[in-house]
């Protein structure tokens, strides 16, 4: 299947979700023509509404249909035929209705496709009669390819008035708009409108005053009386410094005199030598 056909299928089965409750797996309807033309082309009906329906499908087939095929006589067919689910129709076996008429009696229930079935059929004459019925797709096979008709006006129709009553429906639907609860009204009764008092003058602007600078604390008799015991403790924890000896004045200037004197006597005997 070509991407461009597959896409917009997926848009028809999307309207079918939204507007008219379509579920997967979907219940397909075969008439005996649409059997008879897959059987003659070896096409395979099963597989091939998969594809096109892009979705689980479970194949069905009425009793009349089935009367049909046997007074056909295609006996490939007939055995193509008991694969897929019986559908009932309550009509009379000895006395069944044509294809057309019996499937226009399960799909179109006082105009509208009740059960959400897909018919896929070759009759022209029952797929004419059931694009008057909104919601209901439908499908044949066209030269050995099974193509997916487009959405019908009644179904186009449907979807269109739904599409605008949903806009609408926030705004006109009592149950949607939420209601006030008693609490709330309530506290709207208790709670009075607050009264202003006449404006006075503003201050100046913040950002136009300047900054005021930070005071530096003072000293005060208790801080001075703390710093000096601390000063005085710190004194009596540290270690006594040894005390260093220092020589006098006097005692220099004698032992200077000593040497002066001692010098003269060694000069005058070594003259006498």
């Amino acid at each position: 299947m070509r991407q461009k056909r597959a896409k917009s299928y997926r848009k028809q089965l999307l309207v079918y979700h939204h507007t008219f409750k379509f579920r997967e797996p979907y219940q397909v309807i075969v008439d005996d023509q649409i059997v008879t033309a897959s059987n003659d082309s070896s096409f395979d009906l099963a597989k091939g509404l998969e594809r096109t329906l892009q979705a689980e499908v479970k194949v069905m087939i009425t009793q009349c249909c089935m009367q049909a095929l046997y007074e056909i006589g295609n006996q490939d067919a007939i055995s193509m035929a008991k694969e897929f689910e019986r559908r009932r129709c309550n009509h009379n076996p000895k006395d069944p209705k044509t294809p057309m008429e019996c499937i226009e009696s399960i799909v179109d229930i006082n105009g509208t496709n009740k059960h959400r079935y897909i018919v896929a059929s070759q009759d022209v004459q029952i797929r004419r009669k059931l694009r008057r019925v909104p919601g209901v797709p439908l499908v044949h096979i066209s030269r050995a390819v099974m193509v997916m008709e487009p959405l019908s006006d009644a179904s186009a129709r449907v979807s269109k008035r739904m599409e605008i009553s949903k806009l609408y429906e926030g705004l006109n639907n009592v149950k949607t708009t939420k209601k006030p609860s008693v609490s709330k009204t309530n506290d709207t009764e208790e709670k009075k409108p607050k009264q202003r008092g006449p404006k006075g003058p503003k201050g100046p602007n913040p950002l136009s005053v300047k900054k005021r600078k930070m005071d530096t604390p003072k000293d005060t008799p208790d801080t001075k009386a703390d710093s000096s015991a601390a000063d005085s403790n710190d004194k009596n924890n540290r270690p006594a410094k040894r005390r260093k000896r220092k020589h006098s004045s006097k005692a220099k200037s004698e032992s200077t005199e000593e040497t002066k004197d001692e010098a003269p006597s060694g000069d005058e005997n070594s003259i006498g030598k």
